[in-house]
């Protein structure tokens, strides 16, 4: 098994309210989870393959809550990378040369059963976690935008965190509201639901924590 490490940044929104109750062990307010995530590498590697500065992407749809399977999952990784690269990042994604159930990575993986063929292509992803705000496109599949969450009165941002000192994710995330419009094999829209801001810091095992 080849050990692989990433340290970036990721926006993920789903059609969760904010909050989203899977970040609790609760289950999907709407009945079901559909999500779109981008994530920035900034330092990476997968055993002597750098992965330094690429991006990747995905759409995922489950009919119910994520633990009951059923998954449908449409994976894309930055055109930029060598065949290598690619190689190593399909399988970090896909929870291979990772520790059984590590990270939101073999979490997901376990739960999908329909696994379009991943598209490599240009993402284009710009992320400010700290400020909540964030955009992507992926020409042809994906549209999506984060903001802060704005009180309803006064319009002021409000900033809201998720700490989660165990979880498989991340440990802090900040919380902001999110849009996003996808097309191709996976078509559906969210409209100012959960977006999740958050550093990342992941290897084979997990976690990586201070």
């Amino acid at each position: 098994m080849a050990i692989w490490e990433i340290k970036g940044r990721e926006l993920v929104n789903c059609s969760c309210d904010y909050g989203c109750n899977c970040q609790f062990d609760g289950l999907p307010d709407k009945g079901h989870c559909w999500a779109v995530a981008g994530i920035q590498i900034d330092e990476g590697r997968h055993g002597e393959t750098s992965l330094d500065g690429l991006r990747l992407a995905a759409i995922f749809k489950w009919p119910g809550p994520i633990h009951e399977g059923h998954g449908e999952a449409l994976a894309f990784v930055d055109q930029r990378a060598s065949e290598s690269q690619r190689g190593a990042l399909l399988r970090i994604m896909t929870g291979q040369d990772t520790a059984p159930f590590a990270t939101m990575f073999a979490v997901y993986a376990s739960t999908v059963e329909t696994m379009h063929a991943p598209v490599f292509t240009d993402i284009d992803l710009e992320l400010d976690i700290d400020g909540r705000r964030g955009r992507m496109t992926i020409d042809g599949y994906v549209e999506m935008t984060g903001e802060p969450i704005r009180n309803k009165v006064s319009g002021t941002e409000t900033r809201a965190q998720i700490v989660l000192p165990n979880g498989f994710e991340y440990e802090v995330a900040d919380i902001g509201s999110a849009s996003s419009r996808t097309q191709g094999p996976m078509p559906f829209e969210l409209r100012d639901s959960y977006g999740q801001f958050a550093n990342i810091h992941l290897d084979s095992n997990g976690v990586v924590r201070a």
